[in-house]
This record gives C-alpha cells, structure tokens and sequence, in this order.
C-alpha cells in the first residue's frame, strides 16, 4: 500500500517569484526542495563552476598536493588504484588524465570484482611492489583498508587515499572512534576532522579537486582539465548522489560538455546507445551508458570501460562500445532471470513474512547481486540482501530503504562477516555459508523498523489543476534540471478525474493511453508506462481514479501537445 504526502511547506512563493523571475509554482517547487533564503535559490537556480569550492579546504589535500608535485618532479612511478563501477573507472581516468597532464610517470590499476573483491587489497599492493611503484594513489576506495595500507607502508610505499565513503568507526561506550587508515594523506570529506563545507560528493569529484588543486600548485592552468568535468558528471549520477549543492553544478555543466564531447570512447558509446546527443540528460547516464560502463566490471573487467575512456581512434572506440554495450545485454537477461527466482523464492517461503528480506542465490552472477536486490526492495518495499556463493564464501549486496539505515544496522553484527563496508542505502559483505541463517535471523531481530517504515511514501509536490499545465510551465520546470536523486522531478497530483477510452498499445503492448476529465470538464490526454494490464483492470472497474503525474509536450508528426504521464494512480 502507497502512503501519498503532499508537501505541505510554507513561504510566500509570489514574492520570491517576483524577485527570481519564476512563478509562484516554481517557487513552491524550490521550497519543497528545502532550498531556502536568498543565497541558496541564487546558486540553485545559477550557479556555475565559479560557485565550486577550493578543494585545498578538504583535510589533507595540502599533503596529498605536496607529495604528488615533489614525485611528479622526481619523476617517481606513482599508480592510480581505483574501483570496478563507474565512479571508480571515472575517478581513475581523472588522476591518470590529471597526472599525465602534469608530465607525471603514471599508470592504473582496477581490482576484479571477482578475484580481488573490492578495494585495495594485498594482491594489488604486491603487484605495486613488483613493478617497482613508488606511490599509490587510491580513488573511490581505501578509507576501509586500514591492514591493506600498513602492509603497502612496511613495504616502503607512500600511499595517498582519495575516496568519499564514510570513515568506518567502532563504538565504544556510545562514542564513535573512527579508524582512519595511515596513509600519508588521507583526502575523503567524510572524515569528521575535514571542514569541507559539501560532504555528497563521489570519488570521481573527489579525483577532480585533487587534480585541480594540483593545476593550481604546479602553475598550470586548471582550465586545461575543465573536460574531465564530464566524467565527474557521470560518476555523480552513475553512483546516485544526491543531486543538490556543487553536484548539481557538476552535473549541470558536465552534461552540456557531454553533448560535445571531444572523447572518442563516450562519442561512440552515444552513438551506439541510440541516444539523441542534444537531449541528452540524466535519464541516459543513469540508465543507459551507465550500466553499459558498469558491464565491463560486472561481466568482464572495468579495465574494459577504462580502455573506452582511453580510446584514441574511431576504430577502437567504437569497437569497445559495441563490446560493452553486447555485456550489458547480456547482464540484462542474467537479471531477470535472478529476480525471478529471488521472488519465487520469497512467495513461496517463510521468507515474506520477514521485515528485512535475506535472499541466497547459490548460481547467481555475484556481480548482479546489488541490482537484483535493488530490484526486489522497489518490489516489496523493504531492506534487501542478495547472497552467492563465490570462490571461497559467500558473497553479498544490501539495498535499503529511506527509513533503515543498513550500515548500521549491519555495524551492530559485524561479527558475522568476513569483511563488509557501506552506507545508509547500500552495502557488500562476504561471510561464511554456515552464517547465513544466523545473518537472516540476526538482522530481522535487531531490526526495529514499523508498519508505516515499509509502505511506499510517494512525495506528491502539490495538487495541480489541469488549466495551470501549459507549455510556459512546462517549458520553466527545466530550471530545475538536472533530476535525480535529492533533486527528484516534480509530482503533481488531482483527484476524481474521469477515465475516458483507456487502451492498451504499442508494439510490444507496454503503454496505455487515455483521456482525463476533471469535475469542471477540463480533459488531458494521459500516458501511463508501468503495470499497463494492472492499471487497465483498475481504470475499467473504478472510472473515476486519483492520479500522480509529471506533465510534458508531446512531439507527433510535428505536431506538439501537452500531455500528463500518470505515475501513481488510485
């Protein structure tokens, strides 16, 4: 069952309105977004790459610069080590682009999901050692590699880690002491010590102001790496962060340099994708070119989707998109048929009665694990763990919900895992087969979440009648771009609308159309993309119906509409 919440927050929209040039409605919609007093609608509504911080305010990056100049001036074998999704492969050709830029003696190096897990790990620290590197640089990972890095140390290496997940801490007695890693600097702008006054960033911008810092300590132009803006901009909606304060900026300006983007491995993954460049947007990175980029290190290695970044010609460009693009085809298959059996499994088990869902997948691909169990939790609106069996244990991704805080949650039982790390929404773990039981037990005892913490909340903006959607509004809610997580795109809602001739079709019968009339006659045609048949039951056994909507135009043979797309109903 959904619970519908209209946001119900004051301020007085005409006159910020009036002051910003947008109308009241628009300004309400700032408002829902807890964008409030003047210097915060400024910068939302215009903020540009001049808003960005100085990274230099991030804790150590004064110690990280300095020791990269000195190395890069020695001309000492520094190496990037960065992680196998798409912030990490982005975070990683931000360094290598940054450092080469610099003139450094630089190379990288991405972990196997399979083989070496995730992280920084003994096996890539000897492989450092082997080929004589004198520094590593880690980016998206290394604040949980507290043993990785001693032994690195022992070993004559500097380290310096760049990441942004939270700084993993024990408690005692109700405080929290956290354990840093002791690396020669340590850049994450989680650390409680680090006054950086924006803490959502990804590892990619991380890597980003690392490099800018570094420009500006070597006097070199920053503007010279400008470009790599984009691939914090895909990494920002890739590793879905919350979109507001400078990731917006990143986002903002990252996606117009996407457009025209002078690389030839994005160019190509573009094109072959079948997105139209000039409209693109959010929605392609997360869903599109995302996951193509994340194939590489689910199904083969993320050095494949590095190698796209790197692409020098055409040829080769293309080729790797192609290749990463066949990848995430076959992860797609590879996911429906885990999430089919991971529902068989919860519907005909005691499993459904559990408030925190444990779902063991002997024969599942460890590498869909995350993303099958993204899909169950959007199903059954509860925390979720996927478990398959690896080489040596088994192995596991956690999705959680806004209400459960499943780091936490899984701080309190550390016990049980071999290794774990995460954060509120998301984790990975591995333990032994024997713990399963004990895991699925243990978590649902220690979990206090309520009837009301596991319906679906929809955010509902505001009630809107069908006169106000014009092509004016529609045409002022771009302001809010770019959507997404924390920034997400406005839900209007109206009740007792009237359904008039819904009809399923499209080719492969997966949308509905139809036609809505309000109580004073106002009509507007609706599209609706979920359920299709559920929805069609719903609408011919009730024809007067609550709706949830986003407006938009509608472009056909020339021709150009206002239109709804329906996506609550009741």
């Amino acid at each position: 069952m959904e619970r519908w919440v209209v946001a119900m927050k004051k301020a007085d929209f005409y006159a910020i309105g009036e002051k910003y040039h947008i109308s009241p409605i628009l300004a309400r919609l700032i408002r829902n977004r807890d964008i409030i007093g003047d210097e915060d609608i400024d910068f939302y509504l215009n903020g540009t790459i001049a808003d960005l911080y100085d990274g230099m305010l991030m804790k150590d990056m004064d110690r990280a610069v300095e020791i990269l100049s000195e190395k890069i001036r020695e001309d000492k074998p520094i190496r990037v080590i960065g992680d196998y999704d798409i912030d990490g492969v982005n975070a990683t050709y931000i360094l290598q682009e940054g450092l080469s830029g610099l003139g450094a003696d630089v190379d990288t190096d991405i972990p196997d999901r399979i083989k070496d897990g995730y992280g920084l790990n003994k096996m890539l620290i000897d492989r450092a050692l082997d080929d004589r590197i004198d520094t590593i640089i880690t980016c998206d990972n290394g604040i949980a590699a507290a043993e990785e890095i001693a032994y690195g140390k022992k070993n004559g290496l500097t380290i310096i880690v760049t990441d942004h997940h939270e700084v993993p801490y024990v408690e005692m007695n109700g405080e929290k002491e956290y354990l840093l890693p002791q690396a020669d600097a340590v850049v994450d702008p989680h650390r409680a010590d680090c006054g950086y006054p924006f803490k959502g960033l990804c590892g990619a911008a991380v890597a980003y102001k690392l490099v800018e810092a570094l420009y500006n300590v070597m006097q070199k132009d920053s503007d010279d790496m400008d470009y790599l803006m984009e691939n914090v901009a895909i990494a920002t909606v890739g590793d879905v962060m919350d979109l507001v304060g400078e990731n917006r900026i990143f986002v903002k300006q990252g996606m117009e340099m996407l457009k025209r983007t002078q690389n030839q491995g994005l160019k190509a993954l573009i094109e072959c994708t079948g997105i139209a460049v000039e409209r693109l947007n959010t929605y392609h990175i997360g869903f599109i070119l995302g996951p193509c980029i994340n194939a590489g290190g689910r199904l083969d290695t993320a050095k494949r989707a590095l190698e796209l970044l790197n692409a020098r010609t055409r040829r080769d460009a293309v080729m790797l998109a192609e290749d990463l693009k066949a990848l995430n085809d076959s992860r797609k298959e590879m996911t429906e048929r885990g999430v089919a059996e991971a529902v068989q499994m919860i519907e005909t088990t005691s499993l459904k009665d559990d408030r925190v869902l444990v779902v063991y997948l002997p024969d599942c691909h460890e590498s869909i694990a995350g993303i099958i169990a993204g899909r169950i939790k959007e199903r059954y609106y509860r925390p979720v763990f996927v478990l398959t069996k690896a080489e040596e244990d088994v192995k596991g991704s956690g999705r959680s919900i806004e209400t459960y805080d499943m780091f936490a949650q899984m701080c309190r039982c550390r016990e049980l895992f071999i290794k774990f790390g995460g954060h509120k929404l998301a984790a990975g773990f591995s333990l032994e087969e024997g713990n399963i039981q004990r895991f699925r037990e243990t978590i649902n005892v220690l979990c206090d979440l309520t009837e009301q913490d596991v319906q679906m909340k929809v955010s509902i903006d505001m009630q809107l009648p069908f006169p106000y959607i014009t092509e004016e509004l529609i045409k002022e809610l771009e302001l809010l771009e770019p959507f997404g997580k924390g920034n997400q795109k406005p839900l209007f809602a109206e009740k007792n609308l009237r359904v008039i001739s819904p009809r399923i079709f499209g080719k492969n019968r997966n949308v509905l159309k139809c036609r809505l009339e309000d109580v004073n006659g106002n009509q507007m045609e609706a599209v609706y993309f979920g359920d299709v048949e559920a929805c069609l039951r719903a609408m011919e056994e009730k024809p007067v119906m609550s709706f949830t909507y986003h407006p938009s135009v509608n472009e056909y043979m020339g021709r150009r509409s206002v239109q709804v797309t329906i996506i609550n109903y009741r």
